[in-house]
C-alpha cells in the first residue's frame, strides 16, 4: 500500500481495475516476421504490469513495431519503435513491481525501463539468460518479471542470432535484419479466470 501511495505522489499511472478483474494467467502471442512466440502472463505476481500491458495490446500500440535491441545471451528488447526508429507515444510510467518473487531466467519477460526504478511504460524484453543481476536487492530496484514465454523460444534464439550493429539512433546490438512485431494479442486464459 505504502509503494502504491508512493507512486500516486509521483503522478505515476496506477490502474483503477483490481487484480481479481483481470484474467489470472493470460496469454498472448506475439507475432513477428520470424515467427510466433507465446507468452504466459502471472497477474497474481505483477497485476499492475500486466493490466498496462494488455491495455497496449488493446489499443494496437505493439503493431509494426520492432525488437531495437539484441544481445545474445542477455535478452531481446522491443515494443518501442517503429521500422524506421521513431518512437512510439507512450502513456504514463507504471509503479516498479519488481519485488514480486519472479526472477530474470531464460524465457522470462520483463519490463524495459531507464536507471530510474518506476520507469516502465511500453517496451518490455525477453530473456536469453540467467540475468538475476537485473532481481531487486535489499539496495536497489530491479526490473520487473511478469510472464514467461510457453512457445516459440526457438524463435527468440533465433532472433538473438541476428548480426546486430547501429541502427538508428542505436550505436550498437540493433539487429541488422529488421525484426518486426507485427502484432500482439490476448488468445487465452484459464478456466475460471475473470473475463477482460
Amino acid at each position: 500500500m505504502k509503494k502504491l501511495i508512493v507512486a500516486l505522489t509521483l503522478g505515476l499511472f496506477v490502474p483503477t481495475m483490481q487484480a481479481q478483474e483481470l484474467p489470472l494467467y493470460p496469454k498472448v502471442r506475439i507475432e513477428t516476421n520470424r515467427g510466433d512466440i507465446v507468452v504466459e502472463l502471472d497477474t497474481a505476481k505483477a497485476p499492475i504490469t500486466i493490466y498496462n500491458f494488455l491495455e497496449y495490446v488493446k489499443k494496437d500500440q505493439y503493431d509494426d513495431t520492432i525488437f531495437h535491441r539484441v544481445i545474445p545471451g542477455f535478452m531481446i528488447q522491443g515494443g518501442g519503435y517503429l521500422v524506421d526508429y521513431s518512437e512510439k507515444p507512450v502513456g504514463k510510467p507504471i509503479p516498479n513491481e519488481s519485488g514480486n518473487g519472479l526472477s530474470n531466467q531464460p524465457g522470462t519477460i520483463a519490463m524495459a525501463r531507464t536507471n530510474l526504478p518506476h520507469t516502465a511504460t511500453s517496451q518490455f524484453f525477453i530473456n536469453l539468460g540467467d540475468n538475476n543481476r537485473l532481481d531487486p536487492s535489499p539496495s536497489r530496484w530491479g526490473y520487473t518479471v511478469f510472464g514467461e514465454v510457453v512457445e516459440g523460444m526457438e524463435v527468440v534464439e533465433a532472433i538473438a542470432a541476428i548480426p546486430t550493429g547501429p541502427g538508428g539512433p542505436f550505436p550498437t546490438d540493433a539487429p541488422q535484419s529488421m525484426v518486426i512485431i507485427e502484432k500482439i494479442s490476448l488468445i487465452v486464459q484459464r478456466p475460471g479466470s475473470s473475463a477482460e
